[in-house]
């Protein structure tokens, strides 16, 4: 493999380097070769950040934290175990490469420029501390300086960003953020905007426990509503809902009482209906969507308050006239309301109700289609004598030739999907006669199973 690599580091794979460093028909392939020793031995690249192991190889920095983060305790080239992964930065080749490219610049070869040298944990543990201190003295002006510092870090590389979740950065922030609403909202209002901002990037893919427990205290859901109400700000607005969404996401019969504690917020139910209906923007609306699917699941009172506001209505609107992320939000928080009989008997008091599900199936997504026969379901399993009109309007719509299909191509849940779709079959069977619908353009594109 050595070998291989090194053969590779021709004049050829020197000079296409060269070329992709440098704008096309500027470039005389045959009068400009990149030096050996410039390039990555791994990449083949020229090196912008050029970094030596304690193998005393020397790599691209972003080539080589790709390797090592893929679990290789090898040096590429040599194929020593290394001793550590320490990566001490060639300031001589890399000057070399940048007076290269200054000589070369009227072959267009632009310049590399001199990267920043990623910060260490123990940098990020002393800003940590100082946001710590600074909060238990609600002093703003002192985690301001320090919020800035960490969103540079984080704006120069990916490598800071991982460097600063590692340390624990979330659950300070949301620490500072939770003593400095419980101080008031109004009175700190910039200092919780700048902290949920550089939290926004650090939510994902999860929320450790110790920030769940200080995002979802009463003082911290109180500013991320009021930031919701009150703020003018469309990228505050969009960090709180997208922090609430997260928070949520983690809500489990143990720690339920977060949602609890969100619903007993004055206005929050009307606020959320408002921010769906308005389609302020794409991920406000999505956002919004799953905090009313994990609220109306937890909480019976969120879950009658917005059923009062016709939050039936306004998801089939939204099914109708919304892109695939939308519509397949809106189709969960319908079939998650299709649980309780209030859910339902609001749904079956809507004429589009049956029609919108139906059209749905093998139209939107897999996921869509798995929402659509789960709520048909429901609404045809439970209705009583007065409502099997339910069953005549799904036929009507062309549910059984649907439901056949979904038996044959794959569904994102296929076992729970497909049962469904056969306790639905043998539901609508009786009341066939002369209902049947067939709309062919329902069936295109569908993803078979052979």
């Amino acid at each position: 493999m050595v070998l291989g690599w090194r053969r590779r580091t021709s004049t050829g794979h020197r000079a296409a380097a060269a070329k992709k460093h440098s704008p096309a028909g500027k470039l005389d392939m045959e009068q400009l070769v990149i030096p050996n020793h410039f390039l990555c031995p791994i990449s083949l690249d020229l090196m912008k950040d050029p970094v030596t192991l304690s193998s005393g190889i020397t790599y691209d920095r972003q080539s080589i934290d790709t390797w090592l983060e893929a679990g290789n305790f090898k040096c590429p080239v040599s194929n020593q175990v290394l001793r550590n992964f320490d990566q001490i930065p060639n300031h001589t080749l890399r000057t070399m490469i940048q007076e290269w490219c200054s000589q070369n610049q009227h072959y267009g070869i632009q310049r590399i420029p001199t990267p920043r040298i990623p910060i260490m944990p123990v940098e990020v543990s002393e800003i940590l501390f100082s946001i710590t201190a600074s909060a238990r003295r609600v002093d703003q002006t002192g985690c301001l300086e320090c919020v800035h510092k960490i969103k540079k870090w984080a704006a120069d590389s990916e490598r800071n960003k991982r460097c600063i979740v590692e340390s624990g950065a979330a659950s300070v922030l949301a620490g500072a953020f939770d003593a400095f609403a419980s101080d008031g909202v109004q009175r700190n209002a910039t200092v919780c905007e700048e902290i949920l901002s550089a939290l926004s990037w650090m939510m994902f893919p999860a929320l450790d426990e110790e920030t769940q427990k200080y995002l979802g205290s009463h003082a911290s859901l109180d500013c991320l509503v009021w930031f919701l109400k009150f703020d003018r700000d469309l990228l505050v607005k969009q960090n709180s809902i997208l922090a609430l969404k997260e928070l949520l996401s983690n809500c489990s019969d143990q720690n339920k009482h977060v949602v609890e504690a969100l619903a007993e917020i004055e206005g929050v139910d009307k606020m959320l209906f408002d921010y769906i209906k308005e389609k302020s923007s794409v991920t406000i609306t999505k956002a919004s969507l799953m905090v009313v699917f994990y609220s109306v699941s937890f909480s019976e009172q969120f879950r009658s308050a917005l059923l009062e506001m016709d939050l039936v209505s306004l998801l089939l609107d939204t099914i109708l006239d919304s892109e695939k992320g939308i519509s397949e939000r809106a189709l969960g928080v319908l079939d998650s309301l299709c649980d309780c009989k209030e859910g339902r008997e609001k749904a079956y008091a809507h004429a589009l109700t049956m029609p919108v599900l139906v059209k749905k199936i093998l139209r939107v997504s897999e996921m869509a289609t798995e929402y659509s026969i789960s709520a048909v379901w429901k609404l045809c399993k439970n209705a009583s004598r007065q409502e099997e009109r339910v069953l005549v309007e799904a036929l009507q719509a062309g549910s059984f030739q649907k439901l056949l299909l979904v038996l044959q191509v794959r569904c994102a849940d296929e076992y729970h999907t497909k049962e469904k779709a056969t306790e639905l079959l043998k539901l609508l069977n009786p009341y066939r006669a002369g209902l049947e619908c067939i709309e062919s353009v329902d069936f295109k594109s569908i993803r078979r199973s052979f």
